[in-house]
């Protein structure tokens, strides 16, 4: 089980050839169970324009598992960020915290492409899939 973030879907739907879709790829291809949140489902059809590829999106994103964000997964979030706000360490886009929190909490690893994930994995325990992007 994994979840994958926005970034990785973003460009698995563009075709990009990057070590990170390739992973994705792979666990397709293995039947993985793959999971999303509120979060990335969110972010990843807010940003498709037309409507035939919004719907096809959706229904593909209906089959994959939905993990909850609860009142703990948003009070983690903020741990998160305050931690590391408390290092000297600034979290470009908060929601970042909210998708490791969901990580976190439901005890399985991230497959993403976005440095503000490092260290959270470094600092607040979220495991990540290795790419070697």
């Amino acid at each position: 089980m994994v979840i994958v973030d926005t970034t990785v879907w973003i460009d698995f739907f563009r075709d990009c050839q990057k070590p990170h879709v390739s992973v994705l790829e792979s666990f397709i291809r293995q039947k993985e169970n793959l999971c999303i949140c509120g979060i990335i489902l969110t972010e990843v059809l807010q940003g498709i324009r037309e409507k035939r590829d919004y719907e096809k999106t959706k229904n593909l994103f209906d089959k994959l598992i939905f993990l909850p964000m609860t009142h703990t997964t948003f009070i983690k979030s903020a741990e998160i960020y305050r931690l590391l706000r408390s290092r000297g360490i600034t979290v470009r886009k908060p929601v970042d915290c909210m998708i490791a929190s969901v990580a976190i909490e439901h005890k399985i690893p991230l497959l993403h492409n976005d440095r503000d994930f490092d260290p959270i994995e470094k600092h607040c325990g979220l495991k990540s899939v290795k790419t070697y992007d």
